[in-house]
């Protein structure tokens, strides 16, 4: 496996339901608020310029395209305790590719949630998919994995 993006998201008491357990849409904002960091903000590599897809050419954008999630334990809010992310790149089209991701509660624990978000990357002007580039295909293959481990679907 390549490299791997661990971050740790800040939980907060909104992220908590009436149920007393961090709810599932406030689990899904955590990996969208890990993965924003790793594809923008992140000093990766040493590089000066932050985030996995700084070379992405001005007006071309990732728009989220699919993404699935399998919840495998109760996440209870703990004050001050970060949730735990590591993404990584499980494939590479022509024009999108898809990240694999798990959260976990504390190092020690198993992930809470795992889950495989694709994207597509967008050319705003042409109104169409951008095929990638070698410096975004390079960078993208740099994290590359293998996807991570979702239930079977029933019927599949």
């Amino acid at each position: 496996m390549g490299n791997v993006f661990d971050c740790e998201i800040q939980a907060r008491l909104r992220d908590v339901n009436l149920g007393g357990h961090v709810d599932n849409v406030e689990a899904i904002r955590v990996l969208d608020e890990a993965r924003l960091l790793f594809f923008r903000f992140a000093p990766l590599d040493g590089d000066d310029r932050p985030g996995l897809l700084r070379d992405l050419p001005d007006g071309i954008a990732h728009l989220v395209g699919a993404q699935r999630v399998d919840y495998h334990s109760e996440m209870r809010f703990v004050a001050y305790q970060p949730f735990l992310v590591r993404i990584w790149v499980s494939h590479v089209g022509r024009s999108s590719f898809t990240v694999s991701l798990e959260l976990r509660v504390a190092p020690d624990h198993p992930p809470a949630v795992v889950a495989e978000t694709s994207a597509v990357f967008w050319d705003t002007a042409a109104g169409s998919a951008w095929t990638i580039s070698e410096p975004v295909r390079t960078a993208l293959a740099a994290y590359a994995g293998p996807a991570v481990a979702l239930r079977p679907r029933p019927g599949h």
